[in-house]
């Protein structure tokens, strides 16, 4: 390293919304911020097709566009956004060394907003149909679903409490459950009996291929492992809950502890166990996984980061 190493006061790893909110208070308050998204600027938002839930905006409006608002008005503050991928985060004392593909950068703080994808089924017609009948996310698409037959495919606390959630919307689910049994807690199992009327569940049942017409999902074939036989279910649309993957692999091996999913433990201040570095939206543990919450902890971690300069200054 030699004198000409950039130094900021805050670098930002990922540019989606909890990274964006976050530079938007940072830049207003003259802290120098650099961003470094090495996919989609405004991440899952901005490649999600339409988001109902998010405050201020009555009718809703394209993924594209809320994140193309949050992106510009941190911009305008004066936020270095730079596509590029950050590689490894070192701890030399009040400093942290990020390698980058475009070079070593040293900052005084960083904020890890990298985000999380959900896991795939990586079969036939999910990716041709994803935002079009194929789903990640109950609360931000279930209500597209009004009086509409649909599948949701996996067997753990998420898909049978999404489920649960869906039936305010469908008229019927199919609920296809890979092995003989649910990973369920006890407690949500209960709680899905009480909707028996609208939900039918599959054992032993995997996903096979989802087929749609016209641009929209209408059936989704499976394969049940016990009986052998194939299944054909007709729906308007696919929800699949079957985990996340935290965006935290160039983490692996550092001074920053992650959980058994590989998400980011973080304190009340959003500090991870690396001094100076915090964490935030859908990579930190516990995080609720939604666009305004997203936001709402960006904006959180920028105040801590400023908290955490002033001695620092």
């Amino acid at each position: 390293m030699n004198d000409s190493t950039e130094l900021h006061d805050v670098v930002m790893v990922g540019a989606g919304p909890a990274a964006l909110a976050a530079a938007l208070y940072t830049t207003r308050e003259d802290i120098d911020t650099v961003l470094y998204e090495k996919g989609v600027i405004g991440g899952l938002a901005a490649i999600t097709d339409w988001v109902d839930n998010y405050p201020g905006f009555p009718d809703g409006l394209a993924g594209l566009e809320l994140a193309d608002k949050l992106q510009k008005q941190a911009e305008r503050f004066g936020a270095d956004i730079r596509l590029g991928e950050v590689q490894k985060i070192t701890n030399t004392g009040n400093l942290k060394e990020i390698e980058t593909t475009d070079g070593l950068v040293r900052a005084k703080t960083v904020l890890i907003a990298t985000g999380s994808d959900y896991k795939k089924l990586g079969i036939p017609g999910e990716e041709e149909y994803y935002a079009r009948g194929v789903h990640y996310c109950a609360t931000c698409d279930g209500a597209f679903y009004r009086d509409k037959k649909i599948v949701v495919v996996g067997g753990g606390n998420s898909a049978v409490q999404e489920s649960i959630f869906l039936t305010k919307f469908a008229s019927h689910i199919d609920l296809l459950v890979r092995g003989d049994s649910f990973r369920a807690s006890e407690i949500l199992q209960q709680e899905l009996k009480k909707h028996s009327d609208k939900v039918t569940v599959h054992f032993n049942t995997s996903t096979e291929r989802i087929i749609g017409k016209e641009g929209k999902v209408t059936e989704v074939q499976g394969h049940n492992s016990k009986s052998k036989k194939e299944l054909s279910f007709a729906v308007d649309g696919v929800f699949v809950f079957i985990g996340l993957l935290p965006n935290t692999g160039f983490l692996k091996g550092s001074d920053i502890d992650l959980d058994d999913i590989g998400m980011i433990k973080t304190n009340e201040s959003l500090e991870t166990s690396m001094s100076g570095v915090f964490a935030a939206g859908d990579v930190r543990s516990g995080a609720t996984m939604q666009i305004a919450s997203a936001t709402g902890e960006g904006a959180t971690a920028a105040l801590m980061i400023r908290k955490y300069l002033e001695p620092h200054a």
